[in-house]
């Protein structure tokens, strides 16, 4: 299995980038304008915060899904039965954010959005045309005026040595959404499950950026963009005395969009909630 690294700059980029996304559910891209110095900043101002015991004051609204989730009430992936081992934060403009990460935090949410959407527009143009056919709306329609992008900062702690037998920092998942963005991670582990049924490691060279296509645009298109499998696997050795930091942008449509006969984006969200268990 082959993620295509594409240059963002290059002129054909948008139709090699689409390609890799159709033919893997994964792309990754070298060149692009997030800015690796604000990742960076991201990534050990919240390390402090996640460090720190400021951040039982943000627990997490089950009626907003905004704030901190610890790691006694992280997600169990679909199918799976032990939680992974990560606590997280869900950054949304209208949610709750601790003031001294607010600027930035915001920051990158209106950079990385404005990336992602013009991703989804790439992914509009080249389509092929009977599966665009099938879209209830344009692509790039389907996020006008969403409030429910999201991005998570999320944090796997070093390992103790007495994690559940076969536990994972993140079990094999899909993601809900449309498209996900997500900077290279401080620490590597990010790995997907290729055509061949074996597990992959994406590549994660500090300043990379990885995009995959979430559940919801595998349901608009029919399947023609897959949704691929993948996970966070444990380090060994000196990694696994690190924390791991990583800062995925979630695309979301409006509630209201029509994804296919069986769903609207509202209900296939909150159906996926209750699966996995953040939501009653």
């Amino acid at each position: 299995m082959q993620v295509q690294v594409v240059d963002y700059r290059a002129p054909d980029a948008a139709e090699k980038f689409t390609r890799s996304l159709h033919e893997t559910g994964f792309g990754v891209l070298t060149n692009h304008p997030i800015r690796q110095a604000l990742v960076e900043k991201i990534y050990a101002d919240w390390l402090a915060f996640f460090n720190g015991d400021g951040k039982d004051a943000y627990a997490f609204s089950k009626e907003t899904q905004d704030g901190w989730f610890s790691t006694q009430i992280s997600e169990t992936a679909k199918g799976a039965t032990l939680k992974d081992i990560k606590e997280y934060f869900h950054v949304y403009p209208w949610g709750r954010i601790p003031p001294q990460l607010k600027e930035d935090a915001l920051t990158y949410y209106r950079e990385a959005n404005a990336l992602a959407e013009e991703l989804l527009g790439w992914v509009e143009k080249y389509t092929p045309p009977d599966i665009a056919a099938r879209y209830r709306e344009p692509l790039s329609n389907m996020i006008k005026g969403s409030t429910k992008t999201l991005l998570r900062v999320l944090r796997y702690p070093p390992l103790t040595g007495q994690e559940p037998a076969g536990s994972l920092r993140a079990a094999a998942h899909g993601d809900i959404n449309l498209l996900t963005i997500l900077p290279a991670a401080n620490e590597p582990g990010l790995q997907v499950l290729g055509k061949d049924n074996a597990w992959h490691d994406v590549p994660c060279d500090f300043g990379t950026l990885t995009i995959n296509i979430g559940d919801m645009l595998q349901e608009a298109s029919e399947g023609y963009y897959p949704s691929t499998q993948h996970r966070v696997v444990n380090p060994t050795g000196e990694g696994a005395t690190k924390s791991r930091v990583s800062l995925p942008l979630f695309l979301h449509p409006r509630d209201n969009v029509v994804l296919s006969d069986r769903y609207t984006a509202d209900s296939y969200l909150n159906e996926r909630l209750r699966e996995l268990g953040v939501k009653t």
